[in-house]
């Protein structure tokens, strides 16, 4: 992506440009892509930047709550930060711990429960847990 792209997306959902969130943005959003905090802050250190441990997840939770990303909890200790923000759903693979796309329109549900009173539905997702098998 390029850094006008970047910009206009800051813009677009209302992000602060500075250059700690630019260089996380340039390495979450440079492909679809499921990047924990930990996998940024490694591709950081591999770069040589100088952003703090606790900027990258002040910034993680900045994008996900402007809808920049989509924040994916795969277990209560384990998040993803996810570049596609469109409505799918997920595989996660309790081994290697990757976590992978399935697209929305593979996943159809027949009924769904009754909403409580005075809710309206925001999303739907699925996450669906795999192990490798044993041989």
């Amino acid at each position: 992506m390029t850094r006008s792209g970047l910009l206009s997306l800051f813009d677009k959902y209302g992000i602060l440009p500075t250059a700690q969130r630019i260089e996380i943005a340039i390495i979450l959003l440079e492909r679809p892509q499921h990047l924990s905090a930990e996998h940024i802050i490694d591709k950081l250190k591999a770069a040589r930047s100088g952003v703090s441990k606790a900027t990258v997840y002040n910034t993680l939770n900045l994008f996900s709550e402007r809808g920049l990303v989509k924040e994916v909890m795969v277990d209560p200790v384990r998040k993803f930060y996810d570049s596609t923000t469109h409505p799918h759903h997920h595989f996660y693979n309790v081994d290697s711990g990757d976590l992978s796309d399935i697209p929305d329109e593979q996943v159809l549900f027949k009924d769904l429960p009754n909403l409580p009173d005075g809710t309206e539905r925001e999303s739907v997702e699925v996450l669906i847990k795999v192990r490798d098998r044993a041989e």
